[in-house]
């Protein structure tokens, strides 16, 4: 990164976090310089009239003046996560860099608990893909409903209770605790979720469910990585809120 370049990604990086602040450690590692380098930006920026000041303190740093910065937005966290799918989904397009700035932007402002709960929720949605082949054609979600009630699963923590037919059209109703919405193997979108019917993870296919409810019941703590599905000629892209 040319030093152009890393000015204007050092103002980014303090508006997306603004009224918080940045030690020049922290952003020395961020930018992979040395701190004196990032303290001779900040003097360069401070003097060409961006409103940075320093914040005295060990907990103390450099911050954007707040009037730059967004204000808290009124995102759900499935909003934000639904434009992160949507940006992994574009891979390399004209703006893709300023796009993915704006998410962060967007993520940055939400309040707190929102930040973390889309975070938490970004996590449990991935994309996979087979390598050096572009993105499959988008398939059917499924049943009515089913796409949205994974989604509220997800979101809350929720068990769910789930009529499925399996590839020969057998149907079964089962109770699964969701863990992974994924999408993209061959234009088809799937749940990875604990069934408590065969007390193991399996991966449901959407367009095979023919009916999904949310119960009230909160669903156990189970490691995420638990949840990986076993497709090893895929490639699995994480959705990134950061």
């Amino acid at each position: 990164m040319n030093r152009t370049d890393r000015l204007y990604a050092l103002v980014e990086d303090l508006r997306a976090i603004s009224p918080r602040c940045r030690s020049a450690r922290e952003l020395a590692g961020r930018f992979e310089v040395s701190v004196r380098t990032i303290e001779r930006d900040i003097t360069a920026l401070q003097e060409s009239g961006v409103p940075i000041y320093a914040e005295p303190g060990r907990r103390g740093g450099y911050a954007l003046d707040k009037k730059m910065s967004l204000p808290p937005l009124n995102f759900t966290p499935a909003e934000a996560v639904a434009i992160a799918v949507a940006l992994s989904q574009a891979g390399d397009q004209p703006f893709g860099r300023q796009a993915r700035s704006a998410l962060h932007k967007v993520v940055s402002a939400m309040p707190g608990r929102e930040g973390d709960l889309a975070r938490e929720l970004a996590r449990r949605v991935q994309l996979v893909s087979p390598p050096s082949e572009p993105g499959p054609q988008a398939r059917p979600l499924g049943a009515e409903g089913i796409s949205r009630a994974i989604e509220e699963a997800l979101l809350r923590r929720r068990v769910l209770r789930l009529d499925y037919a399996d590839a020969k059209g057998a149907l079964t109703s089962r109770d699964v605790e969701p863990g992974v919405f994924l999408g993209g193997r061959g234009g088809f979108w799937y749940l990875v979720a604990w069934c408590r019917l065969r007390e193991d993870v399996r991966v449901f296919r959407l367009d095979r469910a023919a009916a999904a409810v949310v119960t009230m019941e909160r669903c156990p703590d189970r490691p995420l990585e638990g949840f990986a599905p076993d497709v090893p000629e895929m490639v699995v892209h994480g959705t990134l809120l950061d």
